[in-house]
């Protein structure tokens, strides 16, 4: 069985292709390595190329000629998205258009879609389920219901199956320690938090302190990468039998504030490194928790570090070798 991962090299990309590794599937990792890191490539093989270029594109896809695609490339950053929005739509939009384009021109069906809680906006009801209205507030959410809007109209359209995972917040790292986070703009609060800890920066800056939640600071949903590269390896499995499309949440059903997220990696590194309040973040809802017993019921979805402490143990043990890594 053949996959190929788009952005494989990149963080959940390079967790997931470590489970398909194991579980013996033929990779092929298209990547422009732009966030991603050629050594976080366990298995399978390895293409530099970008989404933009849809004539190699062409060429690696009729090559390789995969079972299905798992497409992970994209740009993250909230904040970031908000002050240079095209770039997003760009590459979060445009180039998966492309990438469908060339899906169809060679017949491949079957499409994993990283996509993210941000689709939902500032939503009414907490836990969010999937039949919750997408209302995204920040162009990284817009330019990820895009292509969800898109992967629907094609699966209607055509013999295109596809299946949408709407992340809440990823953290933690390969537990043996051999992937984890390695961004050059650390954005994520867990990992900001522990490299403040680690010294890196002088301080760790606390946007927002006035939502409307128990101290006044967001609240999260976090998910261990691992788990969440499982709810891949059991979507693929699903999507490849059934060939029906699907949207599921992927979170554990319960949160964080930023204030508890910091006490724990404090907790955790034994470091009590420094914080300041700061106004809000644009785009920043101040409440994300996921409804997931959609994944657990209907594919058997079973979490199995459903768990802060650990998740940050796992973040924290790759942080420290890191340096070594790069």
């Amino acid at each position: 069985m053949k996959i190929l991962v788009t952005g494989g090299a990149g963080y959940i990309g390079s967790h997931v292709v470590k489970v398909l590794g194991q579980r013996g599937y033929e990779i092929l990792v298209y990547d422009n390595l732009s966030t991603g890191h050629e050594w976080a490539v366990l298995y399978g093989r390895l293409v530099k190329g970008d989404l933009s270029d849809k004539v190699f594109l062409d060429k690696i896809i009729k090559e390789f000629n995969p079972d299905a695609i798992m497409h992970f490339a994209a740009f993250i950053q909230v904040e970031e998205s908000v002050i240079e929005p095209l770039k997003y739509y760009r590459n979060n939009t445009v180039n998966t258009l492309n990438l469908l384009e060339i899906m169809q021109k060679n017949g491949i069906k079957n499409f994993i879609f990283s996509s993210t809680a941000s689709v939902y906006g500032i939503p009414e009801k907490i836990p969010v389920d999937e039949d919750t209205p997408i209302n995204p507030i920040n162009p990284y959410g817009s330019s990820k219901a895009a292509v969800e809007w898109i992967l629907n109209d094609l699966s209607q359209a055509s013999d295109f199956n596809y299946v949408s995972l709407r992340y809440f917040n990823v953290a933690g790292a390969d537990p043996v320690g051999r992937i984890g986070q390695a961004y050059k703009e650390a954005t994520h609060l867990i990992t900001r938090a522990l490299k403040t800890a680690k010294g890196i920066f002088d301080k760790l800056q606390i946007f927002g302190t006035d939502y409307p939640t128990t101290d006044g600071t967001c609240i999260r949903d976090y998910i261990h990468v691992d788990d969440l590269a499982m709810a891949h390896l059991i979507t693929l499995d699903y999507l490849l039998d059934k060939g029906k499309s699907n949207v599921f949440n992927c979170g554990y059903g319960y949160g964080y504030s930023v204030k508890e997220v910091v006490e724990a990696v404090k907790k955790i590194t034994h470091i009590d490194f420094k914080t300041e309040e700061v106004g809000r973040r644009p785009g920043d809802p101040p409440v994300l928790v996921a409804d997931s017993s959609k994944l657990k019921s209907e594919l058997n979805w079973k979490p199995v570090h459903a768990d802060l402490e650990y998740i940050i143990m796992t973040a924290w043990e790759w942080e420290k070798k890191l340096d070594h890594v790069q």
